[in-house]
């Protein structure tokens, strides 16, 4: 089916000579238009610096595994910004145990859903006071994780806060 706009469009363009043609269909394209010119970078640049500076710029590099030394040196030029990421050796640990937590918290979650659906699926009162039991059994799992879990949240608000 086609749109009654689309059909509008198509019935005015039929009456444009062909060099307005494309002027036309450019003008209502309904794509998103570049505001921007973009610069091509067509002239290059070769220089000499000191050792000193290549190190500094070495050092920089290395910070950023993103970067390459001509794009480095083009934001130097530019006084546009140079991203540099650092990593905490220390948190390493402490990444590992939250990733840990985080899936046996999700694993406890999935048993408790699967408990309250069979809860819900039996109408008989026996069965649903086994599977709250069960289900009763797998929330008090979670409580000694969330407790862990705040403990770390609380050190690393800490060391965060304190920088």
């Amino acid at each position: 089916m086609l749109h009654t706009a689309r059909c509008i469009i198509v019935d005015n363009l039929e009456n444009h000579p062909v060099s307005d043609l494309k002027k036309t269909v450019k003008s209502l394209t309904m794509g998103r238009k570049n505001d921007r010119v973009k610069k091509l970078l067509n002239r290059k640049l070769t220089t000499k610096v000191e050792e000193e500076k290549y190190n500094e710029l070495i050092a920089i590099l290395s910070k950023n595994p993103n970067e390459k030394m001509s794009g480095l040196v083009r934001k130097i030029l530019y006084n546009r910004p140079v991203t540099i990421y650092t990593r905490d050796l220390t948190l390493d640990n402490t990444m590992e145990e939250l990733a840990k937590l985080r899936a046996e918290i999700r694993s406890i979650g999935v048993n408790i859903n699967q408990i309250t659906r069979l809860f819900n699926t039996y109408p008989e009162e026996r069965r649903k006071q086994f599977y709250a039991k069960i289900a009763f059994a797998e929330y008090l799992k979670i409580e000694p994780k969330i407790d862990q879990l705040f403990s770390i949240i609380s050190t690393l608000s800490k060391r965060w806060l304190s920088a």
